[in-house]
């Protein structure tokens, strides 16, 4: 069964659109995980398929309900009986203001912070926690969960479910977008997933990490290679299993796009919602971002940081930088030369290209990726995060582009991510091989308008290439 089969039998099974419902209202409410996924994004996802697919309100509105109860449940339960451990232990152990901010909610509302914390954003998934660590009687805690999970799953599933009744009705909406809108969805998720949850557990206070510095340390052919790598202070762990899911992933999904002839399902069906949302601002916007991202685009924003490390003589950050756009530039090339796949259309100054994998979305990873890296490395812990969202940002508009315009396909923006991260990794774990002096003091402010006035006169003078 294929990936996008998969989808459609998720989008059109009510039993799976009830379990869904009740397990992102679970995720949403449960201790700090509500935190990191975007719960209000995918109730009303979840609920517009629903109703899109007519499944009965109140059995949506229960699910909902359930889960918001068994995810406040189980929260108010580790702060009573964990108090404790749960401080010590990561994200409260790097954010500590959390607690500090829902413990005065709580100190203001006392037995209505349950009840009130539930509708409000900041601090909904901490408040039950900590009326555990308070002490709450647990019947008083009871009544205020079940009775705020009544009024907060219809105010949060309604919306939603009246969008998908009549979506169909009021707008002219294509053939299969709802898996379009599941599969562009679940992308979103693992993102917030991977560069929130997963990357502070590879760091050096994260759980992975220290899990397997005590592995590396008791096994002898791992012992000596793991203190020579730590001689910079921190094992590379996040690149290299970026390096190795990112080379994995990338030589798995070139096999699926190889061995298909023509595009993929999955292809058809976000080009179908891409040319549903096809309009002439789009299209403009598409352009602009085609121009930032060729040849010349990348050569004109990274020139004035190039001759920043040439008069301060960082030779080595050059290099890097040098070895990571020469390379991912190579590799596309041959990329597009050996698997020659045909791009779905092809306007004059594109006459002769290839469309897998997408350069436009390589190049940007790496340029964004790289320049996040380098930036959030030296910046405190708590901050890090923040740099990696913004690459995110700047970087899925340029590969959506590609689709807005119609010159690739979305598997070609897919290996071209993988190939960039790919990339990515490998540049860092060459750069954290030995101790090396921080970029700073470096003229960021500078630098970044410097680039930003020679990438306006790229894009309003010259064509694209």
């Amino acid at each position: 069964m294929s990936l996008v089969e998969t989808f459609q039998q998720l989008s059109l099974s009510p039993f799976m659109l009830l379990l869904l419902m009740l397990l992102i209202s679970l995720a949403e409410s449960l201790a700090l995980v509500g935190l990191l996924v975007p719960g209000v994004v995918l109730i009303t996802a979840v609920a517009s398929l629903a109703g899109h697919e007519s499944i009965g309100l109140v059995w949506l509105i229960m699910a909902a309900f359930l889960g918001a109860v068994i995810g406040d449940g189980i929260s108010f339960r580790l702060g009573y009986r964990h108090h404790a451990q749960i401080t010590q232990r990561w994200p409260l152990s790097l954010h500590p203001e959390w607690l500090g901010r829902g413990s005065r909610f709580f100190d203001r509302y006392g037995l209505y912070s349950v009840f009130i914390g539930r509708f409000v954003g900041p601090v909904r998934p901490v408040i039950p926690l900590i009326a555990g660590m308070m002490r709450m009687p647990p019947r008083n805690f009871l009544w205020a969960n079940i009775t705020s999970a009544a009024l907060w799953a219809p105010a949060y599933v309604l919306p939603g479910y009246l969008l998908g009744r009549t979506w169909q009705e009021h707008l002219d909406f294509p053939p299969g977008i709802e898996t379009a809108l599941i599969i562009i969805a679940a992308c979103v998720v693992v993102l917030a997933v991977v560069f929130s949850w997963g990357r502070a557990q590879v760091g050096r206070h994260g759980r992975l990490y220290l899990a397997t510095a005590r592995l590396a340390r008791r096994i002898p052919f791992m012992r000596r290679p793991w203190l020579v790598m730590s001689q910079s202070g921190e094992v590379p762990l996040a690149s290299l299993l970026l390096f190795i899911i990112a080379l994995t992933c990338l030589s798995g999904w070139t096999l699926l796009v190889v061995h298909h002839n023509g595009p993929l399902t999955l292809d058809l069906y976000i080009q179908r919602l891409f040319s549903w949302l096809q309009n002439d601002t789009l299209i403009a916007i598409g352009a602009v971002f085609a121009k930032i991202g060729d040849k010349l685009g990348i050569a004109v924003l990274l020139l004035p940081w190039a001759l920043w490390m040439i008069f301060y003589r960082r030779w080595d950050a050059l290099l890097h930088w040098g070895a990571a756009v020469g390379g991912v530039a190579l590799l596309n090339t041959l990329g597009k030369a050996i698997f020659g796949r045909a791009r779905p259309d092809t306007p004059d100054y594109l006459t002769g290209s290839l469309s897998y994998p997408s350069a436009h979305t390589s190049t940007s990873v790496v340029v964004l990726g790289l320049a996040a890296a380098f930036i959030a490395s030296e910046l405190p812990l708590q901050k890090r995060i923040w740099i990696y969202w913004v690459a995110i940002a700047l970087a899925v508009p340029m590969a959506l582009s590609r689709l807005v315009i119609g010159v690739h396909w979305f598997s070609d923006l897919v290996g071209g991510a993988l190939l960039g991260l790919m990339i990515c990794a490998l540049v860092r774990l060459s750069w954290q091989r030995y101790p090396r002096k921080p970029l700073t003091p470096c003229p960021w402010l500078l630098l970044g308008s410097a680039s930003l006035v020679l990438i306006s006169l790229r894009v309003a003078f010259f064509p694209p290439m």
